[in-house]
């Protein structure tokens, strides 16, 4: 059974920083390539950030580029997402995903696998 657990979110203040983190279990992980979406009620689950299986490729959506790093640990299987100079439009449920294939994706469609998804809030 497939499971992928997310945690490090949290309340912080607009300008802070947070790494969120998602433990794989019950999947080859080195094989597969990580994303981490974002989701607010009413709209559609967004890429934030994408990594291919060796960690050699990344991929960030516009509205982080420059603010956040993803990184995996293949050993742990373990991936992070590491978010600085927060904002109040960074509030959302982020949700860790999986893919059978080693190459990134923006769309949530080509993940085969999801977290329960964790609550990040960025008070203003």
């Amino acid at each position: 059974q497939v499971r992928l657990v997310e945690s490090g979110g949290g309340l912080v203040q607009a300008g802070g920083s947070l790494r969120l983190s998602c433990a794989a279990s019950g999947l080859t992980f080195s094989s597969s390539a990580m994303g981490w979406f974002r989701q607010v009620p009413g709209k559609e689950r967004d890429i934030v950030a994408g990594i291919s299986w060796s960690g050699d490729s990344t991929y960030y959506a516009d509205s982080v580029k420059g603010r956040s790093t993803i990184s995996r640990e293949n050993v742990k299987n373990t991936v992070y997402l590491q978010m600085n100079s927060l904002r109040p439009e960074d509030t959302a449920v982020y949700y860790c995903a999986a893919k059978y294939r080693p190459g990134i994706s923006a769309a949530p469609g080509e993940y085969n696998y999801w977290g329960q998804g964790t609550q990040v809030t960025v008070s203003s």
